[in-house]
């Protein structure tokens, strides 16, 4: 019978690309790794991967084996579950969050889950929600916060369940020579701060920026929104800020409706073969509780 254990390297090994990005994937050694990928070979009897210059690449029976990889260590989620049912939500459920929902969300809910759920170990990482949902697809997360902007979906992967958490206005946020201004239209002569080209948000933030008709004069460039904010308070420039963070920051009277009061989505996403597990189920359901309050 084929080790699941060695069953998950390779599927990290297919994921991740090379020996060395599994095994840190792993928390193993690449000499590790390769033990295991060794012995699935034995298992198996036949190869499963070969030399592709200083790498590995999967043969076809590898690839065979890892499609059907992602069904068998589900059904393995599956029986877990099934096995700590009924009795009280317990373990350790990874989260993957993004900022502003990490500095006020996942906060107000941890804190919840402390006092009514403390056999629940929490352990949260902040990461952007592309990166998030493709690392708890791959199972490095049991759950993520992510968010979508207008227009601008999420990925999606197989497997991986949705649910809205809550909606948030996006606000304009100015100060400096430009505090008196009130739409976008009347700061194309402003220097502004967004995220990252690639994000989201950025595409969201320049595509609003043209459609008032001018480019935007991006100076400073931060995934980091505490900068953002720190950027407009300093007058050194003025953003497009979620209400959530305007408002945990103390800037939301500096800030001004978008035309059409646009929205982005928070939503949670988990595995659906982790929709049993009591812990992962509880977890989530505090964060409803934590936007509900």
């Amino acid at each position: 019978m084929l080790d699941l254990v060695r069953l998950a390297t390779l599927r990290e090994l297919a994921q991740r690309g090379t020996v060395a990005a599994a095994a840190d994937a792993l928390g193993y050694t690449p000499s590790a790794v390769s033990q295991q990928l060794a012995g699935l070979e034995r298992q198996a009897g036949v190869p499963l991967t070969m030399r592709a210059g200083r790498g590995l690449r999967l043969t076809p029976a590898g690839e065979r084996l890892v499609a059907r990889a992602e069904e068998l260590l589900a059904t393995m989620e599956i029986a877990e579950a099934e096995l700590r049912s009924g009795t009280a939500p317990a373990g350790t459920v990874r989260v993957a969050a993004f900022q502003s929902a990490s500095l006020t969300i996942v906060p107000r809910a941890v804190a919840m889950l402390r006092e009514t759920d403390p056999l629940i170990r929490t352990v949260v990482t902040e990461s952007e929600p592309g990166a998030a949902l493709a690392e708890t697809w791959s199972r490095d997360y049991d759950l993520v916060v992510a968010e979508e902007y207008p227009h601008h979906s999420a990925p999606h992967y197989p497997g991986v369940v949705r649910r809205d958490l809550t909606r948030d206005e996006l606000r304009l946020a100015v100060g400096g020579r430009w505090v008196t201004a009130t739409s976008v239209a009347a700061l194309a002569d402003a220097v502004w701060v967004m995220e990252p080209a690639g994000t989201g948000t950025r595409h969201f933030a320049e595509q609003t920026c043209r459609l008032a008709g001018f480019e935007p004069d991006i100076r400073f460039v931060t995934p980091d929104l505490q900068a953002h904010v720190q950027l407009v308070r300093d007058g050194l420039a003025v953003a497009i800020l979620p209400g959530l963070m305007a408002e945990h920051a103390g800037l939301l009277e500096d800030t001004h409706p978008l035309p059409g009061a646009p929205l982005r989505t928070i939503f949670t996403a988990m595995r659906e073969s982790t929709a049993d597990d009591g812990a992962v189920d509880r977890v989530r359901r505090a964060l409803e509780e934590a936007v509900a309050g």
